[in-house]
């Protein structure tokens, strides 16, 4: 049984009519049998686990105004023009093809240009209008249309991607989509996923039901063909194999299909300041800040974030080759130490490391002998997820690590 309207065993069909009246105070007549077996559904029939989904979803939907945000709330110009994605057709079931060239979004420059909170209501936004549409078109087409199915294009995606502030606002959007929009994704395919991807999937893999993890698929290099097994031709853009075009030739569909891009500075607000979770930290003048990070694992992903107050500093990651605090010449250069304006924009950036070891992530004040710093920063290391198998296919995303750094004075902090 599939637990939908129809399909029903026994014990859903008691289920469905305990949760009508358990949460009877709160239902209306659009709240019909399909509304409320997303939910079910969502957590298994279980009626204690639905019943708090459904509250909690009330009490958010309220909270956020998502019941009137489509007459209410204007998506940032911003958003409209450089955050990518958009709806280009229905897949042979009916459900809504959403396209995402999520390789192409510039999340800092996004996020330097507008509040998170926006973000997360363009998403609402964007979400309300795909069910008004289902509504639209379930009546048009006499079948029911409550579902969709994404394609994730991550040409292009690489390190910078990573960026922690970015990836915090899609674990955000994730959440709030399995929670408040469960039941809503009905396949996912991920096409040119570079050798990052599990690191990057594994990000996200926690906050995704055991359902979505299971509805996606990781393609190889043939995906067109995949793709137009369940797409007819014409309602895919040309570029991703089907024949859809702008008027004016496009083969990506851009009138429908927004590329992303990179955001110009023109946009920019302010500058992030949440140092929430950063460690505080000073380094005096001629002075140098080293910080090891063990890493158990190859392949792992060390993360960074900082900022200075007032000045730049110097910033370098090395792997010690020794016990002991090392100099930086004694050590092996992963990333060249170089200064950076840090007390501008905050600094952020991530290496992998195919070896297990201690790292040092060195901040460097040496050259300063007037000034001492005050340095904020946030390290993570991020493992990639051995279950995971990610297709061999060509990709442009290769990370380099420089080891250019000649620095062999180190000053003592």
């Amino acid at each position: 049984m599939t637990g939908r309207v129809g399909d029903l065993s026994a014990k859903q069909e008691a289920a469905l009519k305990q949760v009508k009246e358990i949460v009877s105070d709160l239902l209306t007549p659009e709240h019909d049998d399909h509304f409320l077996l997303r939910f079910l559904r969502a957590r298994n029939f279980d009626l204690k686990k639905t019943e708090l989904m459904l509250r909690n979803d009330f009490a958010w939907r309220k909270q956020m105004g998502a019941d009137t945000i489509l007459d209410s709330y204007v998506i940032p110009e911003v958003m409209q023009k450089y955050y990518p994605g958009g709806i280009c057709g229905q897949d042979k079931e009916g459900s809504l093809i959403w396209l995402d060239p999520c390789g192409t979004i510039d999340m800092k420059g996004i996020l330097r240009s507008m509040r998170k909170q926006d973000i997360l209501k363009s998403k609402i936004h964007l979400l309300e209008s795909m069910y008004r549409r289902f509504a639209l078109l379930t009546r048009e087409q006499n079948r029911l249309i409550d579902q969709i199915t994404i394609v994730f294009d991550m040409d292009h995606f690489g390190m910078k991607h990573l960026w922690k502030p970015g990836v915090d606002v899609m674990i955000e959007l994730v959440t709030m989509f399995e929670d408040h929009y469960p039941e809503t994704l009905k396949t996912c395919f991920v096409v040119n996923a570079p050798k990052i991807f599990p690191i990057a999937y594994n990000l996200l893999k926690p906050f995704l039901s055991e359902e979505t993890i299971r509805k996606v698929h990781v393609v190889g290099s043939h995906y067109k063909q995949t793709l137009l097994k369940y797409i007819d031709e014409d309602q895919l853009p040309q570029h991703w194999g089907g024949t859809q075009s702008d008027p004016d030739g496009n083969p990506f569909c851009t009138s429908r299909v927004c590329m992303g891009g990179e955001v110009p500075e023109m946009y920019y607000s302010e500058d992030l300041s949440d140092l929430t979770g950063f460690t505080e930290a000073s380094i005096g003048r001629g002075s140098s800040l080293q910080v090891d990070v063990e890493v158990a694992k190859p392949n792992c992903v060390i993360r960074w974030q900082f900022k200075t107050d007032g000045f730049d500093i110097g910033f370098g990651v090395f792997r010690k080759t020794g016990e002991g605090r090392q100099k930086a010449g004694e050590m092996e250069a992963v990333m060249a130490s170089v200064r950076v304006n840090s007390h501008l924009i905050p600094e952020d950036g991530s290496v992998t490391c195919k070896d297990p070891g201690t790292y040092v992530m060195r901040f460097d004040n040496t050259y300063s002998w007037t000034r001492s710093k005050k340095l904020f920063y946030l390290l993570e290391v991020l493992e990639p997820d051995s279950e995971l198998h990610v297709p061999k296919q060509n990709s442009s995303n290769n990370l380099q690590n420089n080891a250019l750094d000649d620095d062999d004075d180190d000053g003592v902090l």
